[in-house]
């Protein structure tokens, strides 16, 4: 906890890790040479499956409206020492009503936007009576950012640390069945430079004496709170725990094979009991069962599919995103069932070279984004109507894929995306890694181990990326990516391993231990602001020298302009729609000659909408380098960038345009008769 430590100073408290951050800072300046990075074992995480009811579970949300109070920025752990978990937050502090799952940053009208420090959540539930038999409870959250202790009647249950992951607790012998219940939860968003992203604390004079402030390299808003969806979840007392899949197809994607690994957790059985087993079911899209097996001792197995429905993105199949469902029936060694769970299936398979990206044996050309979680008032809070329009969007102007940028996104959104066709570049949380030192891999290397284990079944997920931004040219930059490669590879060797990086060539240390390079580059904008004629043959050049650099595939994985909704200037300048149409235009042309090379794979615009920042002076109402606006409503270059997307879709997967993509000018033949 951020807040373990606390001292007086000027009549308040002050953090002194916030002291330790800074004089750690010193250390490194000075000893950086002689800091040695150990490979330590990292928590592996177990159970997290998705919370979904069925013969023998039930779900039940706790979202809603909550209790709310925020600490004193100079007292923030006030509320641990008088034991506010203990009792009704409202007997404690006056409380405001806050949603959930919602940020909580812009949601009052007054200063709690930039607050800095902890806050805190409570509300009440009734547990029924039915519970109490045969069954176990969990509480799980989809994610709280940045830190959480969670309390259940005054009870510590779980503590979590890295937002935008999942977890949970058992509270079986916490209940009070049959009766009410209360949830306490703490939230800490400080960020320092051993948190995974990176930030920094710091003391201000103001008007009225001193104050706390948080600060941040990275160019996004550090939204705060309880943002994705409470649920409470029984099982039964033996259950299955995880779920693993993998898959194959036959050389002519004929056949297919689905890979089952299941773990139980019981308290009267153990896993060395090898009495039990796993009924496995496989149906298709309307319901029929196409394959169905029984597993071995260790509950592992696989299912053969005959005329499988091969799992393609968007656009490159007239079905992408077919989906199976598997269900999975765990059973005693006298034939009792004792649990049931379902997951969707995709079957697909992915390879690469130093040259390619396949999935089931075809090249693949990825055409997307980098995107955020974002949006008015509820800032990175779980909004299915957001969600659908999304997607929605992204299937309108022909993208096949997206980067979660700079953060694991939602479950539901993965399961989206699974359902859609639209592949996955999965990002952990590490944005402008610096400093590095022993405490803040261990929480990379922790950040990665939890997204693979929630992620591993998507089908949508392609690409792990380890990082955005990091700062590859410094000292210890080697050895820190390797190792935090090696745990990647380790954990998961299905996929490639990339990293968005903005060092230039020339000074990288990482990019050796990618399997595919990304790149992010602001020709015309960071660098020669509005020389338009200084874009292609730079974007040319650079993605050649990465290539020869380290003989991989190469992304152009950020490219844009700031762009003001309205503004029109021609000829173009910046902060105009037609400028950031141009900057498009320009980087088409180096995308098609770099395309011809065989090795350049893809493109992905930053970004898909604006996107709020912290209060800059470059930055009027946060990012405006979306193709859309945060009302997620397309900009001139939206409907460019679709003409892009569904002509590459075209000449590349065969797949036909919309009616809609060109508007009517005449009839060119009659205008061709009168000339």
């Amino acid at each position: 906890m951020h807040l373990k430590i606390h001292l007086k100073c000027r009549k308040y408290e002050i953090w002194a890790l916030w002291l330790f951050s800074f004089v750690s800072g010193l250390v490194l300046l000075h000893f950086s040479i002689a800091l040695i990075l150990i490979n330590k074992e990292v928590p592996q995480s177990r159970g997290m499956l998705y919370p979904r009811e069925s013969e023998t579970r039930e779900v039940r949300s706790l979202d809603g409206i909550w209790n709310f109070v925020r600490s004193d920025q100079t007292n923030p752990t006030q509320g641990v020492r008088e034991e506010w978990y203990g009792k009704d937050l409202s007997r404690s502090r006056p409380t405001i009503p806050m949603p959930v799952p919602a940020s909580y940053n812009d949601i009052t009208t007054d200063n709690l936007r930039d607050h800095v420090g902890t806050v805190w959540y409570d509300r009440k539930f009734f547990a029924p009576r039915s519970w109490a038999v045969d069954q176990r409870v969990w509480l799980r959250f989809g994610s709280v950012h940045y830190e959480a202790y969670v309390w259940v009647n005054g009870q510590k249950v779980v503590k979590h640390e890295i937002g935008h992951l999942p977890f949970e607790a058992e509270v079986t012998h916490l209940l009070n069945y049959g009766a009410e219940n209360r949830i306490t939860v703490m939230c800490d968003n400080a960020l320092i430079q051993t948190t995974v992203p990176q930030g920094r604390i710091t003391e201000l004079p103001n008007d009225d004496g001193m104050t706390i402030v948080q600060s941040y390299t990275f160019d996004f808003f550090n939204y705060a709170g309880i943002h994705r969806s409470v649920h409470l979840y029984t099982t039964p007392k033996t259950f299955i725990e995880e779920v693993v899949i993998t898959t194959n197809l036959s050389k002519d994607n004929v056949g297919g094979e689905v890979i089952y690994s299941v773990k139980f957790n019981g308290s009267a059985v153990n896993e060395a009991d090898n009495s039990l087993y796993v009924r496995a079911q496989l149906y298709d899209r309307e319901g029929k069962l196409v394959a169905n097996g029984t597993s071995d001792e260790e509950l592992c197995g696989s299912l053969q599919v005959d005329n499988v429905n091969p799992w393609w993105p968007y656009l490159m199949h007239p079905e992408p995103g077919y989906l199976y469902q598997l269900e999975v029936k765990l059973h005693a060694s006298n034939d009792d069932l004792l649990d049931v769970y379902r997951l969707k299936v995709g079957v697909r398979t992915l390879s690469w070279s130093n040259a390619t990206f396949q999935i089931n044996g075809r090249p693949v050309y990825f055409r997307g984004f980098g995107r955020h979680e974002d949006a008015d008032v509820r800032g990175k809070g779980l909004d299915n109507a957001l969600m659908v329009r999304d997607f929605n969007l992204l299937k309108w102007i022909g993208a096949n894929a997206y980067r979660t940028s700079h953060y694991p996104y939602s479950e539901e959104s993965m399961q989206f995306a699974d359902e859609h066709g639209i592949m996955i570049v999965d990002e952990c949380p590490s944005v402008d890694a610096e400093n590095y030192n022993q405490e803040l891999l261990g929480k990379h290397k922790s950040s990665l181990e939890q997204l693979i284990h929630r992620d591993r079944n998507h089908p949508s997920v392609v690409m792990w990326s380890i990082a955005n931004e990091p700062r590859t040219r410094e000292m210890n930059a080697d050895s820190y990516f390797q190792l935090v490669a090696n745990l990647t590879r380790s954990l998961d060797k299905t996929r490639p391993i990339t990293a968005a990086i903005a060092t230039p060539w020339t000074d990288d240390k990482a990019g050796r231990f990618l399997d595919i390079i990304s790149f992010n580059r602001y020709n015309a904008w960071y660098s020669n602001t509005g020389r338009l004629d200084m874009v292609t043959k730079k974007v040319v050049e650079e993605a050649v020298a990465w290539n020869k650099h380290y003989n991989k595939p190469v992304i152009m994985a950020e490219y844009g302009a700031d762009t003001l909704e309205g503004l029109h200037l021609q000829p173009a300048y910046v902060w105009s729609e037609e400028f950031q149409t141009e900057v498009f235009a320009r980087h088409f042309k180096a995308f098609d000659i770099l395309r011809k090379k065989g090795w350049f794979i893809g493109e992905f615009v930053w970004n898909f909408a604006d996107f709020k920042t912290a209060q800059s002076y470059t930055r009027v109402g946060g990012n405006k380098k979306g193709v859309f606006t945060r009302a997620r409503q397309p900009k001139a270059s939206a409907h460019l960038l679709r003409k892009r997307y569904f002509a590459l879709a075209r000449e590349l997967d065969d797949s036909s345009f919309p009616e809609d993509l060109f508007t009517y000018i005449a009839d060119m033949g009659k205008v061709e008769e009168n000339t």
